[in-house]
């Protein structure tokens, strides 16, 4: 049976195949940087399956068995959107993001057992959660596209690229609003509700609102464009807030229907 204390044996062959593969990126040759890239998914993405399958469950319970998923959708993201706009430094950020993950997991990990709360048993959780994590992804994939815009001082006559930005988020804020959808089946299955305006509910409101009126200032302002890459940024933050930064509010410490126990 596999176990945590095998990551790391899984987490290094694949974080330098997403390296040799944001390299040949860099150097042109899509091919071979496409080839480097997916061997590396399947590594990272073997050691998901068989912690699935060791922990009898879906690894999604903790932040730790989060970052993996995010992790694995990270060079994914990054993969697609240089096959599909040829932008050779996508691959080497979402590789240093992926690393930053992975290293928090390695240098701090997390216990991880077979046992699920009654709440997380629900057959709408899995689904829900890497959804998000998808969308956590390419959603992370415009924020790096908008500060480069906004560094490169280039969103005034970069229609291509901020048209990516635009398509990076349509695809992002669709899968958010299907992560959404589930979640709400889930609350009811679990909770009986729903929507009950818990912490967690709160910003994942907020930060779909803020996505949401990204849309609209491109589509109705478009001369707005150094607006709108901040806006796409700080919506970003929003979604971390929704993430992880709701831990650390007091309103969320206790009372939330997303604090988990096993009693």
């Amino acid at each position: 049976m596999i176990s945590w204390n095998d990551f790391i044996y899984f987490a290094l062959p694949a974080v330098l195949l997403w390296i040799v593969g944001a390299y040949m990126a860099l150097k042109g040759r899509e091919k071979t940087a496409g080839g480097f890239t997916i061997v590396g998914l399947l590594v990272f993405g073997a050691f998901i399956a068989m912690m699935w399958c060791s922990l009898e469950r879906p690894p999604l319970r903790t932040m730790g068995e989060t970052r993996l998923w995010y992790s694995f959708f990270l060079p994914l993201t990054g993969l697609l959107v240089y096959s599909r706009w040829k932008y050779k430094w996508i691959l080497s950020f979402s590789t240093l993001l992926a690393f930053v993950f992975v290293c928090i997991n390695l240098f701090n990990p997390e216990i991880h057992n077979k046992t699920l709360m009654p709440a997380l048993q629900s057959p709408w959780f899995a689904p829900h959660v890497i959804v998000y994590m998808f969308a956590y992804a390419i959603l992370g994939a415009s924020a790096v596209m908008s500060v480069y815009l906004l560094w490169s001082k280039k969103y005034h006559d970069s229609h291509n690229e901020l048209a990516i930005c635009d398509n990076l988020v349509y695809v992002g804020v669709s899968f958010m609003t299907i992560g959404m959808l589930m979640g709400a089946l889930w609350a009811k299955e679990a909770w009986g509700h729903y929507w009950s305006w818990d912490p967690k509910e709160t910003w994942a409101a907020i930060s779909w609102f803020s996505y949401l009126t990204y849309l609209h200032m491109r589509l109705g302002f478009l001369k707005k464009t150094k607006a709108s890459l901040w806006l796409l940024i700080i919506s970003f933050i929003l979604l971390q807030m929704c993430w992880w930064g709701i831990n650390y509010l007091p309103s969320a410490m206790g009372s939330s229907v997303h604090t988990y126990n096993l009693n």
